[in-house]
């Protein structure tokens, strides 16, 4: 079995947004360092990271995710660090397949759909030598139907072994579908049809000032929760948040007055 997913992950920059989206975005390493930190001690259990070129630019430079990916861990011991394969519209499968091949993460997060522009039978591979080698998939799926396809894709043996980790996602980035906590149900009835065979570790994400009560609706349901500038800068009174440890402060609280708790000492 993998490490499993934390409860409560930040996903503090992504590949798109700049300082211009928010000043305190963190782009280089001393600031994805010090949102760590802050992430920590505001009750976030874990990190997904992203890194940029010299041009601020999304990256799968793989010295670069070493370079991060040591200083956090140096800075917070405790944190699970995962890294990304996201393509933001500047790589293709072969190259993500080669920053994972190429630098062994303990756990990386890829889109269902970016992979299987690839052949089925390179994709297959792929999985099966991610899994032969340790290496966790995180499995971002867009929508309910690519959690089905998923699905099958394990059943067909594409995607083998039977535990899995997954990251779903409510709404879309660019606003034109919104993030609504009853759209949960599509994917939990996917998710609670397989039990007897499958064991999903799943997480979500949602986006704008519903991403609190997103939250709040998947931690409800046994779900865990992904929160950060990534997918919202904004807290649910719709106010511009101050930094990510506010993000991660305000999903803790609300959390807490929902009686959720992340841990037995309830960070």
């Amino acid at each position: 079995m993998f490490q499993p997913l934390p409860r409560l992950m930040v996903a503090p920059n992504g590949a798109r947004r700049t300082k211009a989206d928010h000043p305190a975005l963190p782009i280089r390493l001393g600031e994805v360092v010090e949102t760590a930190v802050a992430c920590d001690r505001a009750g976030a259990e874990g990190i997904h990271l992203h890194v940029r070129d010299t041009d601020a630019q999304h990256s799968l430079d793989v010295g670069l995710y070493r370079e991060v990916v040591a200083a956090v861990e140096q800075a917070v011991p405790n944190f699970f660090v995962q890294v990304t394969s996201e393509s933001a519209g500047r790589f293709g499968p072969d190259a993500q397949m080669k920053m994972i091949r190429d630098l062994r993460p303990k756990s990386v997060s890829l889109a269902l759909r970016e992979l299987m522009r690839a052949p089925n039978e390179v994709a297959g591979e792929f999985y099966k030598w991610a899994r032969d080698e340790g290496i966790c998939i995180h499995h971002i799926l867009y929508s309910p139907d690519e959690l089905r396809q998923f699905l099958d894709g394990v059943s067909d043996g594409l995607i083998p072994g039977t535990d899995h980790q997954l990251q779903l996602v409510l709404g879309s980035y660019a606003g034109t579908a919104p993030s609504r906590p009853q759209d949960i149900d599509a994917y939990q009835v996917l998710i609670d049809g397989r039990k007897g065979d499958l064991a999903l570790d799943w997480m979500m994400c949602a986006f704008g000032s519903t991403e609190t009560a997103c939250l709040v609706e998947t931690a409800r349901r046994g779900g865990k929760m992904r929160v950060g500038f990534e997918n919202s800068l904004w807290n649910a009174d719709g106010s511009l948040a101050k930094n990510n440890a506010e993000r991660v402060s305000e999903a803790v609280a609300a959390l807490k007055a929902a009686g959720q708790t992340l841990s037995p000492e309830d960070k």
